[in-house]
């Protein structure tokens, strides 16, 4: 009888599809993959996340847990928590650890394998991503950053920035095609520091596009390079590309970028964003904002916020500063109070609410293409190309295909259609 396996995963896309590399790795040493929750199975792998102090409490609270349920499972605590932390997971109830670089090594790490450096060089998975729970293909194409942000414990956790093989990319994004995939996600640390064959991220999305099928390409995260619009110019020539960025401002006020080490300056950022909408129009632009970094001040945080207003961001995801042992920022003085913290963050959220709810609103009247997930509560929702959740009654709406909906103020999801 085959033995059973379920896989946790907490944090990022990135992680997500490692998920999706890992699930093809165990069905091919015969393991049947379970998704429910309740299930008692085998194996549980739990692929952590770092990315802050809470997530890597999560990481350790979610073994815990699993331990308590399962307590007949091997669990394997494998990603970024352990590259800072492996004795706590295995503290925590783990019973075995796996590094970044060794995931692809999974029954060899399990069997005793020795934990390697961190590679620097671009890389093969071995392996094409399955997703029998899913309905959208996140397709791993890049890991590691060199930026050092000063913030971020990522650098050490990935490792160096390195890209996945051009060829191999290509044929894991045919595979989930073909297998009736509807959406393509490609993801990583730095997804646009992809290079590899002589290919940059845009070569890589007109190879893919070129697929045969009724699909969509999504980036994932990616970070700012406010001189170079090629990636916009592409998205603006080829329909395939969803009109999504998800760029990281982090602040608003240079002061503090160039504490945080981040490598643009608030106007460039904002003519970026203005250079996306006026090539790309109907663009949904989000954005990742740190509140109370060390020596931020009222006046900073008021700039900031200036900023933020005034480019209007799709969505904003907010986030408490959060000190990360072994990176410069947790040395840095001048710490932020965490009610001072607290009420710039409802500030910030605030602004956010408002400008989500603009972007949403300013969509009304137009028609989308959007790909309808589920049934919940008696109405098919689903995501648009440029990132709006629509919900419509489901009658004749297939799901997991490309369906063009006229958008109103009824079938946009979470927004509160009395806002003006």
């Amino acid at each position: 009888m085959k033995k059973s396996a379920r896989i946790v995963t907490l944090g990022c896309r990135l992680n997500h599809a490692d998920t999706a590399l890992l699930t093809a790795r165990l069905e091919a040493a015969g393991y049947s993959l379970c998704d429910d929750p309740r299930a008692l199975v085998d194996l549980i792998v739990v692929n952590t996340c770092a990315v802050t102090a809470e997530a890597e409490a999560k990481s350790r609270r979610q073994i815990l847990r699993l331990r308590r349920e399962n307590p007949g499972a091997q669990i394997l605590a494998a990603g970024c928590a352990v590259e800072l932390n492996k004795d706590a997971l295995l503290n925590a109830g783990a019973d075995q650890v796996l590094t970044n670089p060794d995931k692809k090594l999974i029954f060899a790490q399990t069997s005793g394998l020795k934990s390697r450096e961190i590679p620097v060089e671009n890389f093969c998975e071995n392996s094409l991503s399955d997703f029998p729970f899913r309905s959208r293909a996140f397709i791993k194409v890049q890991e590691g950053c060199d930026n050092f942000c000063s913030y971020c414990i990522v650098p050490v956790v990935r490792g160096a920035s390195r890209s996945r093989n051009f060829a191999e990319v290509v044929a894991d994004c045919r595979k989930n095609i073909e297998a009736g995939f509807p959406e393509i996600i490609l993801t990583g640390v730095n997804t646009c520091n992809y290079f590899d064959s002589g290919c940059d991220l845009a070569g890589l999305i007109k190879e893919i596009s070129a697929i045969p099928g009724d699909f969509r390409i999504r980036l994932s995260s990616t970070e700012p390079h406010p001189e170079d619009l090629s990636l916009l110019e592409l998205m603006a020539d080829n329909p395939k590309i969803c009109r999504f960025l998800h760029v990281s401002m982090q602040h608003g006020s240079d002061r503090i970028l160039k504490l945080m080490n981040r490598r643009y300056s608030a106007m460039q950022f904002a003519e970026f964003v203005a250079n996306a909408r006026r090539l790309v129009p109907d663009i949904h632009i989000g954005t990742d904002f740190i509140v109370g970094f060390p020596g931020e001040t009222e006046a900073d945080f008021s700039e900031a916020l200036k900023l933020v207003d005034e480019i209007g961001f799709a969505n904003i995801h907010c986030f408490i500063y959060s000190p990360r042992p072994g990176t410069v920022a947790a040395a840095m003085p001048d710490r932020v109070s965490n009610a001072i913290a607290r009420e710039r963050m409802e500030r910030l959220r605030q602004i956010a609410d408002v400008s989500s709810c603009n972007f949403a609103m300013s969509q009304c009247g137009n028609v989308l293409p959007v790909i309808f997930e589920r049934v919940v509560k008696g109405k098919a929702v689903g995501w648009s190309d440029n990132y709006l959740e629509i919900a419509v009654e489901p009658g004749g709406i297939p799901l997991r295909q490309i369906v063009e909906i006229q958008v109103s103020k009824e079938n946009i999801c979470g927004i509160n259609v009395s806002t003006p």
